[in-house]
């Protein structure tokens, strides 16, 4: 119902910034919450930011202070602005699209997921 393409992972040193861009179609994702998790090599996915429908935004506490959400719904994109990474940022990142107006931390939570992409943070 909901396709979605993540974009802008790379390879940036420590104190870098990145930032991904997951482009939605099939569906405006105005009706979606939409989250960001990441998955570290061995390591179980964990959300790391979300935004509701109405705009508010939640972020895991590791990321607090240094990573932003927002939304774009005439461009249908969501955006994750990523400042003083760190090497413990490494991880491929997914965007997802969630059928409610909260924001949930949970994988449960959401409905549509894109395919990842792979950020990479060096020391």
């Amino acid at each position: 119902q909901v396709q979605m393409v993540e974009s802008g992972g790379g390879l940036v040193q420590a104190g870098g910034s990145l930032r991904l861009s997951c482009a939605a179609s099939g569906r405006t994702i105005s009706s979606y919450a939409m989250g960001w998790f990441r998955q570290a090599p061995g390591k179980e996915r964990e959300f790391a930011a979300g935004i509701s429908r109405s705009g508010t935004t939640f972020y895991t506490d590791s990321v607090k202070g240094r990573f932003t959400i927002s939304r774009d719904n005439a461009k249908n994109t969501v955006y994750l602005q990523m400042n003083s990474l760190k090497p413990d940022d490494t991880a491929v990142y997914y965007c997802a699209a969630g059928v409610s107006a909260g924001i949930s931390q949970k994988e449960r939570g959401y409905s549509y997921w894109g395919q990842g992409t792979q950020v990479t943070v060096s020391s």
